[in-house]
């Protein structure tokens, strides 16, 4: 499952080792290929050969199996990636016992000994996803199959807050979390979401300017007991939880590009499924393009950003609403018989999302656009302003499908995208989790 870039952290906030890269199939060991495998390893000793294969193929059952959304019995997945039937059995047995795969009755009324379904397991492995936000702080956790275990949104004014007193108080809110899942299962790792320029190598917040935050070390502000804890923009985890229906497996939009207002205005681009980060991971700052040089001031220090015509607090007070007021609140006055300013609003912010879209498809040559967070109630008002936007401004709208739509309203999905991610290193490591074979 493709993720944005991040850096583990343990709870020092010291960097952890580096995650590994998707896997492929190579034989569990000499002579033990199947049809379709691929080239032996590199030449080293025994022991290492045979730990190397080990862990490789663990990689490549869990990808096979959890990125299908149906079962897949033992003989399915020695087909599928041309590991004999023996292999697949010891090394499903492995997964099995590290919790990483349940076993589902077998279908009934069939003759002989049927063959059992396999799957993610429910409930062993939990990703704890934390995101900070302007008005809220929010927590999910995730099993293997992508079920919400326990999650939890605390509404919050946190412009110009402490990052000290926030971050410890939301490490505690992740700790609650874990306990109300339970004893019986494990805590793979921790991503952080947070809205601003994110240095994921170093583990730093560089930025956040309608936070008032900049230049710290979120991770060992969180406090212990959270495993791993890495640090990712809130806008491209949230594009990424759009993309993805569970861990390892990815959804029916998989090319688009995602924008979410809260009080600012975040994008992603997503293409295959994967999200464009750029080579310091601060791509998607669409909130702080300018739509008029001239424009409103914004908290960033620049004019005319988007944010001050799309963003929550610039819709509302343009609206005539207290910036506390909902989508659903600025729908119902638009609706209303006094609606004629908050109607204006709407129609200003659809211009200026358009303006700023059109560049960004003539750019990107995306032309489906999601739009979440709280823009996601709003999206089929704003859809007409915007669409008619990009027909006139994007160079090749005659023959491209342009769209944009809603992406769902979940009010906290870079935290859900956040758990993914915490996650993806069971999916693309699984013999992490695996007990070690001890020799005999």
């Amino acid at each position: 499952m493709p993720t944005p870039p991040v850096t583990t952290h343990d709870g020092a906030g010291a960097p952890a080792a580096e995650r590994p890269g998707q896997a492929g199939h190579r034989p569990d060991g000499p002579g033990d290929a199947g049809p379709g495998a691929g080239p032996g390893p590199a030449v080293g000793p025994a022991g290492a050969r045979q730990g190397a294969l080990r862990e490789y193929n663990l990689a490549v059952l869990v990808q096979e199996l959890f990125g299908s959304s149906a079962a897949r019995s033992r003989a399915d997945l020695s087909a599928r990636t041309g590991m004999t039937r023996s292999t697949v059995s010891r090394l499903v047995e492995d997964l099995l016992a590290a919790g990483i795969l349940a076993e589902n009755p077998a279908p009934a009324g069939r003759r002989g000994r049927p063959a059992v379904p396999l799957s993610a397991a429910p409930g062993t492995l939990l990703g704890l996803g934390l995101e900070v936000n302007v008005d809220y702080v929010a927590g999910r956790l995730l099993d293997l199959r992508g079920a919400t275990v326990a999650e939890r949104l605390v509404p919050s004014d946190l412009r110009g807050s402490d990052p000290t007193v926030v971050l410890r108080a939301l490490g505690d809110l992740g700790r609650e979390l874990v306990t109300e899942a339970g004893p019986a299962a494990r805590l793979v790792g921790t991503v952080l979401a947070l809205p601003g320029l994110v240095d994921s190598t170093a583990g730093r917040l560089l930025l956040a300017p309608n936070l008032g935050w900049r230049e710290l070390r979120p991770a060992p502000l969180l406090g212990a007991d959270l495993g791993e804890v890495a640090i990712a923009n809130e806008a491209k985890l949230a594009a990424l939880a759009t993309a993805t229906e569970a861990p390892g497996r990815l959804g029916p939009d998989r090319t688009f590009l995602y924008v979410s207002a809260q009080v600012g205005v975040g994008s992603a681009a997503v293409v295959d499924g994967e999200v464009m980060t750029g080579p310091h991971g601060w791509a998607g700052e669409i909130g702080h393009l300018s739509v008029e040089p001239g424009g409103p001031q914004c908290r960033c220090g620049a004019r005319g950003c988007l944010e001050q015509y799309a963003g929550k607090q610039a819709l509302m007070v343009a609206a005539g609403l207290p910036v506390t007021a909902t989508a659903e609140d600025l729908l119902a006055r638009a609706d209303g018989p006094d609606g004629a300013t908050a109607r204006a609003a709407l129609e200003r912010a659809g211009w200026a999302l358009g303006i700023t879209l059109a560049g960004a498809v003539n750019l990107l040559d995306i032309d489906q656009i999601l739009l979440g967070g709280e823009l996601a109630p709003l999206a089929e008002r704003l859809a007409p302003a915007v669409e008619a936007e990009l027909r006139a401004r994007v160079l090749a709208a005659p023959w491209a499908s342009l769209s944009v739509r809603a992406a769902g309203h979940d009010p906290a999905q870079a935290a859900r995208g956040a758990a993914l991610t915490a996650l993806a290193t069971v999916v693309e490591a699984p013999a992490r989790w695996v007990p070690a074979i001890l020799p005999a």
